[in-house]
């Protein structure tokens, strides 16, 4: 199942991923993809909100992992981007967050993992068209029903 949004602010980005986040379970793991720029955080805040995370939800970026408490579950945010060796991530633990327990993984820059990706998963393609125009493809990916 693939879906293929136009969003045309980041305000409607924000309500997408909160119309996204109704679908997710505890166990689920969200890889986002996109440039910089693209709205990955933007998108993230969206699910954020729809979760009823208190406070400010920022692109962990320098510690690669924040950890929001939300009203049923937890939400776990990733950010890969300054990832040097994807052998890096046994030092954080990064296989409970691909395997999450007790909430929702959402991982930005999921490419810097190399192998170390889950055997499913959402795929949120985030593409920048120009100004606030962005192209969103929602897909599920289950590598064991291959």
């Amino acid at each position: 199942m693939t879906e293929e949004l136009t969003i045309t602010s980041a305000k409607a980005m924000q309500e997408l991923a909160g119309e996204f986040a109704q679908r997710l379970h505890s166990g689920d793991v969200v890889l986002l993809h996109g440039d910089l720029g693209a709205g990955k955080t933007t998108f993230t805040q969206g699910v954020a909100n729809a979760f009823g995370v208190q406070g400010s939800v920022q692109s962990p970026t320098f510690t690669l992992v924040r950890e929001h408490e939300g009203r049923e579950m937890r939400l776990y945010h990733l950010d890969l981007y300054r990832l040097d060796d994807p052998d890096e991530l046994e030092d954080i633990g990064y296989e409970t967050y691909i395997d999450p327990t007790d909430g929702v993984s959402l991982i930005e820059w999921p490419e810097r993992a190399g192998s170390w990706l889950p055997a499913s998963f959402w795929l949120v393609r985030i593409e920048h068209l120009g100004g606030d125009n962005r192209r969103l493809t929602l897909q599920y990916i289950d590598k064991d029903a291959s």
